[in-house]
C-alpha cells in the first residue's frame, strides 16, 4: 500500500495540520510520519518513566477492570490471553485470576522492571516474540495499536494467532474525543503543543494512527473480525493528574499549575462529552485464513 493511501478505505491521504500529519479525504482516518524510537536512550531522556507510571496506574487499573468485566462475558471459562505491549504488566495483573496470561514488551527497560515483579513477560515485538505454535483465546492491545506502523501485518498476525472462537480487544485514543477535537482547534489558533502532546511527538513511541469507532470497525472487518462490543473509557482522573501533566518535563511550573487547575475544575463537565478513549472487542470470523494486503 502506498504511504499516501488510507489503510481503511484506500482513499487519498493528504497533509493536513502539520508537515507530519495526514488525513484521509474519505473516512477521517489520520496518520503521522512520526518514527518510533522505543529503545533510543536520547528519546527516553524526555520522559520521567517513574512519574508516568505513578500518574497512570490508578486510572489504567480502573479501566482494565472495566475491560475485564466485558471480556468475561465472552470468555467466562478463561483460556490463554496475550497482552501486546504490556508495559508495566497492569493488565496482566487484572486478567491473571481469569486467564493464563502472557505479555510482550519491546522496551528493554520497562521489560526488565516488569519481569522483575515475576510477571510472565517476553522482551520483543509481536508476533516475533512468540513460539511458532503459540495461539491464544484473547489478544489485547491496550494503548498500543496506534503506535504500530505496519498495522495490516499486525492484524493479520492477530487472526493467525487466535484460536477459533478467539477475541481481539483494542483500546486506543479516538479522533472523536473531546480533547483531540480541542487540540485541533488550539493548533489552528497557533498553539500546537496540545496537538503534538496527544500524538506523543518527540516521545519514544509516538502515535502513528488516529481512528474513530467507525473507521476502526471497518478496518477490523476487512481483517476478518466481527464486532461484538464497544464502549468508551475515562481518559482522566484527579488522582495522578498533576504528575501526568509533568512527566515529560516540557512545560514551566506555572504552565503546569494552570493546566492542572483548569482540568481539575472542568472534570465534572468534561465527563459529559465523548471520552478520548474507546475500546472494541471483535471476534475472529470463520472462513479461510487469507491475509489482507
Amino acid at each position: 500500500m502506498s504511504e499516501k493511501s488510507c489503510p481503511v478505505c484506500r482513499g487519498l491521504l493528504l497533509e493536513r495540520l502539520q508537515s507530519w500529519h495526514f488525513a484521509c479525504t474519505e473516512c477521517a482516518y489520520e496518520r503521522s510520519s512520526l518514527t518510533p524510537t522505543i529503545n533510543d536512550e536520547t528519546a527516553h531522556e524526555r520522559v520521567d518513566e517513574a512519574g508516568r507510571e505513578t500518574a497512570l496506574r490508578e486510572l489504567r487499573m480502573s479501566n482494565f477492570r472495566t475491560l475485564m468485566q466485558v471480556i468475561r462475558r465472552y470468555k467466562p471459562n478463561g483460556g490463554h490471553l496475550l497482552d501486546v505491549g504490556c508495559a508495566h504488566g497492569w493488565f496482566l495483573e487484572a486478567a491473571r485470576d481469569d486467564f493464563e496470561v502472557l505479555g510482550i514488551e519491546p522496551d528493554h527497560r520497562i521489560f526488565s522492571a516488569t519481569v522483575a515483579r515475576n510477571l510472565p513477560v517476553r522482551n520483543g515485538y509481536f508476533p516475533h516474540a512468540l513460539l511458532a505454535a503459540e495461539k491464544f483465546d484473547v489478544i489485547v492491545f491496550n494503548d498500543v495499536l496506534e503506535h504500530i506502523p505496519s498495522i495490516s501485518e499486525i492484524l493479520n498476525a492477530c487472526h493467525e494467532r487466535l484460536n477459533e472462537d478467539g477475541y481481539l480487544v483494542v483500546n486506543l485514543p479516538s479522533s472523536d474525543g473531546l480533547f483531540y477535537r480541542l487540540s485541533r482547534m488550539f493548533l489552528r489558533f497557533g498553539y500546537p503543543g496540545f496537538f503534538e502532546r496527544l500524538w506523543q511527538k518527540g516521545l519514544p513511541s509516538p502515535h502513528v494512527h488516529y481512528f474513530n469507532k467507525k473507521n476502526l470497525t471497518e478496518l477490523l472487518a476487512q481483517h476478518r473480525f466481527t464486532s461484538v462490543s464497544s464502549g468508551r473509557l475515562p481518559v482522566l482522573s484527579l488522582s495522578g493528574l498533576y504528575t501526568r501533566i509533568t512527566y515529560t518535563g516540557t512545560q514551566s511550573r506555572l504552565t503546569r499549575m494552570v493546566i492542572y487547575c483548569a482540568v481539575a475544575l472542568s472534570l465534572p463537565i468534561l465527563r459529559l462529552f465523548p471520552s478520548d478513549i474507546i475500546f472494541l472487542i471483535v471476534k475472529k470470523a470463520d472462513g479461510i485464513n487469507t491475509p489482507v494486503a
